[in-house]
């Protein structure tokens, strides 16, 4: 706001025209208008971030607790109602500044009086911010032959003090632009930075994309975050009748070699740091130390290091969410209930384990999943995460925790395990957690909030009426069993072994031959035998011709059911030699 309470508007430049925070070039210098508002444009952008850390570090001194590294409730409700925007603040970002004032508190002996005084002057980033130019200075079209390049024509000084608008000269930067701009996408005029020697584009364009529902969401995608699965994601449908059922079994995204290298440049990163500030305090700031050099060599590593860090997070937050999004479309959902941690810390749970959870991408998965998803026309919305890992999916009763499916009786966070015997639902801890998700968002998609500023939809609060309805409801009955347990002495089985060949007669044949095969073993009660039975047959024995020409039957002369076949001998005769005790071995 203005002196006035008007609105500034959203143009840092142009709000500072407006407090009459005017800049301009030194003295015998010739630089026009458009260079002068992007000046203004980075100064006003500062100046934004300046006041935000301005208020925050006010309220936390308006409310500093009695204890800095545990605050209670009232506590907590005092400094969120000093911040404007305190209600949906991440409480991270409150305990950050807490340290921060904290750590100048041990070394003064008092409180900051603002953030002035805690921090220095930030730094200006090296860019130039052609969005607040106009065509006079920078101009951007696509190709026509190539869509996918493009043509940045904009003025550049020809010397380093340019006397006169001679001095500027048009310089044309042609750009390939990506596969993830779409051809017939609007581009607007870039940022360019300097980085590793080369000019790095930032690149804005806009293009037209299917309007999100904020609620009337029947389909939904339930993801639930983790440490060995990054993502657990399912979809789960809402019935007319009020009933929540799941699309399949889920789905989870791994990435423990990713995880892994992350975790080695981690420690790498801190050895390379441990071992420059030892050189450092060895040098004591001296130019003509002899570990100058290695010194150098050190930070330049630590910098390569951090760049391999930067990038591998990158990629792991854009495959994760490339691979939700991809579960939503092929589930057909139209929302994807994305559990709030924003405020979780890592804190009180090993070393570990804390260092783990502090360096994953939730923050960065989260962004680029909202920027894939409105590609498609899908909304992103936050729910709650209290007890979504604990309650049972089906019945809310509290779940039983265990090591593994295979051992029960060892305590664990893996295995989830109902123990209403109404319900009897057991699973994986993460499969359950987006089962709970999806069904709540479900449940409370009428509660759904749009932030005006940011645009990002999240459901703040969850009520316990809406609650009792997010409950999956199984697909199919469940079986119900009979009781098989054992009430009385096992019956004893005989120890004789199953004969090689059917006791039951075959049905009798028919007058004609043709189709029906011979009858077998006679039972026991049985008198006459079969007649192919009476024949002692060798194993060599086979059918020949006896009456019809090229036309034997084998039935009949005993040589058993295929024709030009080796008999099976009777049940009296002796075994038949096994043809491969003398085979030998194969190798």
């Amino acid at each position: 706001m203005d002196a006035g309470g008007q609105r500034l508007p959203s143009h840092a430049w142009m709000a500072l025209r407006r407090l009459g925070w005017t800049v301009g070039p030194p003295e015998g210098f010739r630089v026009n208008d458009r260079i002068v508002r992007m000046a203004q444009e980075q100064a006003g952008r500062l100046l934004r971030s300046a006041q935000w850390r301005a208020e925050l570090t006010a309220a936390v001194l308006a409310a500093w607790p009695g204890d800095p590294h545990k605050r209670t409730a009232e506590e907590w409700e005092q400094v969120r109602a000093n911040l404007p925007d305190g209600k949906v603040l991440p409480g991270g970002i409150i305990k950050a500044r807490t340290r921060q004032i904290a750590a100048f508190l041990r070394a003064h002996g008092r409180l900051p009086a603002d953030v002035f005084e805690l921090e220095s002057a930030p730094r200006a980033a090296r860019m130039l911010l052609l969005a607040a130019c106009d065509r006079q200075q920078a101009t951007l079209d696509r190709s026509d032959t190539d869509p996918r390049r493009a043509l940045l024509r904009l003025q550049l000084p020809a010397r380093p003090d340019p006397r006169s608008y001679k001095d500027w000269t048009w310089v044309a930067c042609p750009i390939t632009l990506p596969p993830t701009v779409p051809v017939s996408a609007v581009l607007h005029l870039p940022t360019l930075r300097p980085a590793s020697g080369r000019v790095a584009v930032d690149l804005a364009f806009t293009h037209a994309v299917p309007q999100v529902r904020r609620s009337g969401h029947t389909v939904a995608l339930g993801v639930d975050w983790g440490l060995n699965m990054l993502l657990s994601a399912g979809a789960a449908r809402l019935h007319p009748d009020g009933r929540i059922t799941t699309l399949g079994a889920g789905a989870c995204f791994r990435a423990a070699g990713v995880l892994a290298k992350q975790h080695r440049l981690r420690r790498l990163s801190e050895r390379l740091h441990a071992k420059a500030g030892h050189y450092q305090r060895l040098t004591g700031g001296a130019e003509e130390h002899e570990l100058t050099a290695k010194l150098d060599l050190l930070r330049r590593e630590i910098r390569h290091v951090s760049a391999r860090r930067s990038n591998l997070n990158d990629a792991l937050a854009w495959a994760a969410a490339r691979w939700a999004v991809d579960q939503a479309i092929a589930a057909r959902a139209s929302v994807i209930y994305l559990e709030d941690l924003r405020s979780l810390e890592a804190t009180g749970m090993g070393r570990t384990l804390n260092t783990r959870l502090s360096q994953t991408v939730r923050g960065q998965i989260a962004d680029h999943l909202r920027h894939l998803a409105a590609q498609t026309g899908i909304a992103v919305v936050t729910v709650p995460a209290k007890n979504t890992p604990r309650h049972c999916p089906h019945c809310l009763t509290p779940l039983r925790h265990r090591k593994a499916p295979d051992r029960p009786t060892v305590a664990g966070w893996a295995w989830a395990v109902c123990p209403n015997g109404a319900c009897g639902w057991q699973g994986d801890r993460d499969q359950g957690a987006w089962r709970r998700i999806a069904a709540r968002g479900l449940a409370h998609q009428a509660k759904t909030v749009i932030d005006h500023d940011t645009g990002q939809m999240s459901i703040r609060s969850v009520t316990g009426r809406l609650e009792a309805r997010a409950v999956i409801t199984p697909s199919t009955p469940t079986t119900c069993r009979t009781d098989r347990s054992k009430t009385g002495p096992t019956r004893r089985r005989t120890t004789r072994p199953a004969s090689r060949r059917r006791g039951a007669p075959s049905p009798t044949r028919l007058q004609s031959t043709v189709g029906q095969r011979p009858e077998g073993h006679a039972p026991t009660g049985r008198d006459r035998l079969p007649r192919a039975a009476h024949r002692h047959q060798g194993v060599t024995t086979i059918s020949t011709p006896a009456k019809r020409r090229h036309h034997p039957c084998g039935a009949e002369l005993g040589a058993g059911f295929h024709l030009h076949a080796h008999a099976s001998p009777p049940r009296w005769a002796s075994p038949m030699p096994d043809a491969t005790t003398d085979a030998g071995s194969l190798s």
